[in-house]
């Protein structure tokens, strides 16, 4: 008797499955109204969620506030350093001489002291590593790769050792997501014209 009512309690529940209809109209949209049930599929830009600042103490506002101020003087040199290094890889490449590509370093290198030397000089060790770290960020290379591409591994070893007895490290890569999302964060606001 019990297998009986499980084989009627299948059969009812196969059947039931069956009995949609089948011929509907396609899912449109009218400018007044929905013509048959359908869900809508939107895009959100992403989002992000930084903690706000009046939950931090007051000495995690003065670090950010010195972090903020170093990031507003050095971020447009890194993004003018990657609009340079740009131009410059394009006209690099095209060079098939040897001796070419280092003449053409060497007219970089003139035209960047001449232009940047104080701006450099004057920096602070921090903003120094702030300017590396965007850098890469902005290149998508470190400043090690960068030196060695266009003046060799001797140089950049060099310039390693240099950077490396002032606390900086070339090789420092951007990471947004842990390390530095401070920095994006103010580099975010500065991209939107909050700063």
């Amino acid at each position: 008797m019990f297998k009986w009512l499980n084989l009627c309690l299948y059969l009812s529940i196969s059947l039931a499955g069956f009995s949609q209809v089948k011929d509907l109209p396609p899912y449109r949209f009218d400018d007044k109204s929905l013509v048959s049930d359908s869900i809508l599929h939107i895009v959100l830009p992403e989002i992000l969620v930084f903690p706000q600042q009046k939950d931090w103490s007051r000495r995690a506002f003065h670090q950010y506030t010195i972090l903020e101020m170093r990031v507003i003087k050095v971020y447009p040199i890194a993004k003018l350093a990657a609009k340079k290094l740009n131009e410059y890889n394009s006209v690099y490449t095209t060079f098939k001489d040897e001796r070419e590509r280092k003449a053409y370093v060497k007219k970089i290198e003139k035209d960047l002291f001449a232009e940047f030397e104080t701006e450099i000089r004057s920096m602070s060790i921090a903003q120094g590593r702030i300017l590396i770290k965007l850098i890469d960020r902005e290149t998508g290379k470190s400043s090690y790769e960068i030196i060695k591409e266009f003046k060799g591994g001797f140089a950049a070893f060099f310039w390693q050792g240099v950077a490396r007895i002032f606390g900086h490290n070339l090789k420092s890569e951007y990471d947004a997501a842990n390390e530095d999302k401070m920095i994006e964060y103010i580099v975010w606001q500065i991209d939107h014209g909050m700063l």
